[in-house]
């Protein structure tokens, strides 16, 4: 087997890999059982849940293409889930206290309108991390 199609077959499962453990991790945090809720038919957290997924992808996915180890790339994914989950906290704190709007319970709910807006956090987030790699 060619050495380049192993390599991609080692990142892209690593990489696999860590977006679910990144995604768990990211369920630990919530108010809600994410997995139940998208089991359910919660479209509001399954909208979430795909837009942090596109997310946390599009920054391994660039930091693979500029890391020069594999050990890199999935730091740097890490490190921007960190910084992401900080950000959604701050975000999600700032809008419930200025505006009155619990995206977390909205969320909870089933209000698809609140599962974007969080997911679109991310992915601006998401933007910005990868445009500094």
């Amino acid at each position: 087997m060619d050495l380049n199609i192993l390599a991609m077959l080692v990142w892209t499962l690593s990489g696999s890999v860590l977006l679910f453990v990144l995604m768990y991790v990211d369920s630990l945090f919530t108010k809600y059982k994410d997995f139940a809720e998208v089991k359910a038919g919660n479209m509001a957290v399954t909208t979430r849940m795909v837009m942090k997924l596109f997310a946390q992808g599009y920054v391994l996915a660039t930091s693979i293409s500029t890391a020069g180890h594999l050990g890199e790339a999935l730091l740097v994914s890490v490190v921007s889930f960190v910084i992401l989950l900080i950000l959604e906290s701050v975000v999600h704190f700032m809008i419930r206290t200025w505006a009155n709007l619990d995206l977390d319970t909205g969320i909870q709910q089933g209000k698809t309108g609140y599962g974007l807006f969080s997911g679109a956090l991310h992915i601006v987030g998401a933007l910005i991390i990868a445009a500094c790699l």
